[in-house]
């Protein structure tokens, strides 16, 4: 009960203390608050960066992999792009076919080629929208989810019917209150019959995954040709195949283009991991850097801590003699300047999230930085502010706890 109230007490006269010196603590507390707002701000790109890469991982699954004209993840060597981009040429249906006739390592392969186009519906029109050209089984192999209607079948694909199946962004904005099925937009100038209508999957960046049509690629080749970029998506028998059926396309492309043994390949596999493996070096370098900022603002903002504490004890002195004289004990002053420490830099970081949560807010509606602010970052950051003031208090408030009760009596108010 004793250390019970003593508790008590120490946190009310720390609270008064404060509520005392408002100017004095905010100036105290900047480096709190500035190493706070850097940590929370890097925490909640991270996380909001988290999520995106997860929603791309999600669209492969574990077990998925996409064979691409050119990918540079993780690098930002533009001479070395510009040299793959005049040594790679575009994949083509034909390898495609030649692929998924060998595959053996692979339970389902597909093909998906994308062109930007303008779409209409009467008086309501809409540009830029992204046409994607796919095979009937890339709703299994991307885990397109059917929201209403139906996904192409290969009678669709072979026939080159003009059907489309479209995102809820073009669902909402050209058939609001209506079914879509049945219906017809015109892409490009041509009327397409809307077969079926896909389930939201929201924004990242900024960017709508919602804004697109898709339509069978054997009747995008009739729209666009063939010379357009493709890529394939393919599916391994499971995730202790992934790699096996990886270095099985790499083979059977490179023989299809008779690639020696010396040449490097003239295309790219990305799986799930690579991108989880770039997103991990990307934000292991950001998370590095953080920390040295965060550190020295941490160690700056504690030591500014201990010298306003120094500068409190010298002017409590006599309040200290006091409360000794009436029975107040070593470990009791110990406590209160110790909770006043420690209260001060958990202010500070209180401030701290909110200021980044500030920040997070206007980021994320003025530009497509997905800023999302984790409970855990809230917590380890006033954990951590606290635990600043409490080891940079310790020394202040040994010193009052030490003073002696008589010499402390002697010093003037």
């Amino acid at each position: 009960m004793r250390s019970g109230a003593s508790f008590i007490e120490a946190l009310s006269v720390a609270v008064g203390s404060l509520r005392a010196s408002k100017l004095r603590s905010f100036l105290t507390l900047l480096g709190i608050i500035l190493a706070t707002t850097t940590l929370i701000a890097v925490m909640a790109v991270i996380h909001g960066m988290d999520v995106y890469i997860a929603r791309q991982v999600s669209d492969m699954g574990g077990d998925g992999y996409r064979v691409l004209r050119l990918a540079m993840i993780g690098e930002r060597d533009y001479k070395k792009f510009l040299e793959m981009l005049r040594r790679n040429p575009r994949l083509t249906k034909e390898e495609f076919e030649f692929l998924r006739s060998r595959v053996t390592l692979s339970r389902d392969i597909g093909i998906e080629g994308s062109r930007r186009a303008s779409i209409h519906r009467g008086k309501e029109s809409a540009e830029g929208v992204q046409v994607r050209g796919v095979t009937p089984n890339m709703a299994a192999i991307t885990n397109t989810q059917v929201a209403s209607g139906r996904f192409f079948s290969d009678g669709d694909n072979q026939r080159r019917q003009a059907v489309t199946f479209i995102g809820a962004d073009i669902k909402n904005k050209f058939f609001p209150n209506v079914d879509a099925v049945g219906k017809t937009l015109h892409i490009r100038g041509m009327p397409f019959q809307v077969i079926g209508v896909a389930k939201a999957q929201g924004s990242v960046f900024g960017q709508s995954r919602d804004n697109f049509v898709m339509i069978p690629v054997q009747t995008f080749f009739k729209m666009f040709g063939s010379q357009t970029d493709i890529s394939y998506f393919g599916v391994a028998l499971d995730r202790n195949h992934l790699h096996q059926a990886q270095d099985e396309v790499r083979v059977l492309l490179r023989a299809y283009r008779h690639l020696g043994p010396k040449e490097e390949d003239t295309f790219a596999i990305v799986a799930s991991e690579s991108l989880a493996d770039a997103w991990d070096k990307l934000t292991g370098a950001i998370a590095a850097t953080a920390i040295t900022v965060v550190s020295v603002f941490m160690v700056v903002g504690g030591v500014v801590i201990m010298n306003i504490m120094l500068a409190v004890v010298t002017e409590r002195t006599h309040e200290i003699g006091i409360r000794k004289s009436v029975g107040a004990r070593n470990q009791d002053i110990l406590n209160q300047f110790l909770v006043e420490s420690s209260m001060l830099a958990a202010s500070g970081g209180i401030i701290g999230v909110l200021l980044a949560w500030a920040i997070s807010v206007l980021v994320r509606t003025l530009t497509p930085v997905p800023m999302e602010v984790p409970l855990t970052a809230v917590i380890i950051a006033v954990t951590l502010s606290a635990g600043v003031g409490l080891f940079f208090g310790i020394y202040p408030a040994r010193k009052a706890a030490m003073l002696d009760p008589i010499e402390a009596l002697r010093v003037e108010r």
